[in-house]
């Protein structure tokens, strides 16, 4: 297991590394995070939502993603509630306190999903959140330390070297474990180093000193790497062309599945920028609305911040515009909660860009999907996962995609008359090369070059193995670890 002495140590990225290199080695491998809170997520092949990153780190191993690889799935929905997902499927919000009374029963899931994936792989790597030093989370912990006391697992502890403070970070979470978890402790990685080694070695002599633990490996900072982030916003660029296609995403307060527009951070012919509501839009070609966990309270907060007017005057000016899942719902007539889904119950105009009404009822969708372009071969991929369904006259006379359903071709999504809007619930639209290059030539890149993201990923995961395996290689721990 390998826990982390902050948020956004390295666990993710590290799990994932661990899975392809064992992967290469031949063994069977899957990927484990017993509770995961984070708004992106994916759909899997059986059918369930899991944490985004479980289903890269499934990718790294090579097997199909499960519901089993993250039993535990918190989706923020207010600062002190979540949508509870429970081995793939929503068994509806919670409060903090009351999820923390839940917990007993969670354990249980997350302990028969372990035993599951026990019986079918012959490693396991499993991620830990946040930190396992969190004093007032200690009482019935299933993300930690408190899981590997229950299934009696070695755990790793690693730290980011570029926060700064990384000797403390490592000291003073091992000083907060008990006893028996500090015993559980079998060693330390650094992540993200920079400079010279020898510089670090009388650091390393001395931790280990100090608290008797190895260290396993000193990962070198990856320059220009990138994996689909497990929650937060993070768009790095290299310089571009000055004549790009310039794109704007803007930040919902509930936003999720931001990895969607990875595809387009990456192209190198856009400039992708991650917009606050509380600033203003710059002049872009190509202005989204993604998916939202709380789809009415994001549209009031939308239009309390005056983008209502923005959007409008983005679309006079001959500007493009796309909703994405909940930003879809958001360009028609209405979304109508009866039944309090996503938060109290109730009717909220829409942009009315659209003609449709959205409804939201208890029970998602969640399907991973194949089709193309309306009247075209132009391939199309991805995946829902919404609340509630849309109809209206518009989306019957002016589709967006035809995608494969168990009844045949199935009409999805939104294209206006005047080509300036598109709108549909596919998450990951932009990840199929051909249809990349498809929403490019649309937002006005007249000749777009071919960027292949499945294959850019690919070659990603195999950078951080080789740079982890080199890493883990130099040291004596991390050779012993690499001949378990």
């Amino acid at each position: 297991m390998v826990q982390g002495t902050t948020s956004d140590a390295g666990k993710s990225t590290l799990v994932a590394a661990l899975c392809r290199i064992f992967s290469n080695q031949g063994k069977s491998i899957a990927p484990f995070k017993p509770q995961n809170m984070a708004l992106n997520s994916a759909v899997t092949e059986d059918g369930g939502e899991i944490g985004r990153a479980q289903a890269v780190q499934a990718e790294a191993a090579r097997v199909p993603a499960h519901t089993d690889m993250n039993p535990v799935l918190l989706k923020p929905s207010t600062d002190t509630g979540a949508q509870v997902i429970v081995q793939g499927h929503s068994i509806g919000d919670m409060q903090a306190l009351d999820y923390h009374h839940y917990k007993s029963t969670a354990k249980q899931a997350v302990l028969e999903s372990f035993a599951r994936l026990q019986n079918s792989y012959q490693w396991l790597f499993v991620e830990g959140a946040g930190s396992p030093a969190e004093i007032n989370l200690r009482e019935g912990d299933i993300a930690n330390m408190g899981f590997a006391e229950a299934v009696d697992c070695p755990v790793i502890l690693i730290a980011d070297i570029d926060k700064g403070g990384v000797f403390a970070h490592l000291v003073g979470t091992l000083d907060l474990l008990s006893e028996s978890e500090q015993k559980r402790v079998v060693g330390f990685v650094i992540n993200r180093f920079r400079g010279d080694i020898a510089l670090l070695e009388p650091g390393l002599e001395w931790l280990e000193e100090k608290t008797g633990k190895p260290v396993l490996a000193v990962i070198p900072y990856l320059h220009h790497f990138h994996l689909e982030a497990e929650d937060a916003i993070s768009v790095k660029q290299q310089r571009k062309a000055t004549d790009n296609l310039k794109v704007s995403v803007l930040v919902l307060p509930k936003i999720s599945n931001h990895t969607d527009f990875d595809p387009l951070a990456l192209h190198p012919q856009v400039e992708l920028s991650f917009v606050d509501l509380k600033s203003s839009l710059e002049e872009c070609d190509l202005l989204i609305i993604p998916g939202s966990k709380s789809v009415r309270s994001d549209l009031d907060y939308l239009r309390e911040q005056g983008w209502e007017d923005v959007i409008k005057r983005h679309l006079r000016y001959g500007g493009k515009l796309l909703g994405v899942c909940g930003g879809y719902q958001m360009l028609g007539n209405s979304i109508n909660d009866p039944l309090g889904v996503e938060s109290a119950a109730g009717k909220s105009p829409a942009l009315g860009l659209v003609d449709m009404d959205t409804e939201l009822y208890e029970r998602k969708e969640l399907n991973n999907r194949q089709g193309y372009f309306f009247a075209s071969n132009i391939a199309i991929s991805g995946y829902e996962i919404h609340m509630g369904k849309s109809s209206g006259a518009d989306l019957k006379q002016s589709p967006l995609f035809e995608l494969e359903g168990d009844l045949g071709l199935e009409l999805e999504g939104f294209r206006s008359a005047d080509g300036q809007i598109l709108g549909t619930y596919l998450h990951g639209l932009f990840n199929e090369s051909s249809a990349l290059e498809q929403l490019l030539q649309w937002a006005g890149l007249e000749s777009s070059e071919v960027f292949n993201y499945f294959e850019f990923r690919e070659q990603e995961i195999e950078r951080l193995a080789q740079s982890t395996l080199e890493a883990l290689e130099q040291r004596e721990a991390g050779r012993d670890l690499l001949s378990m």
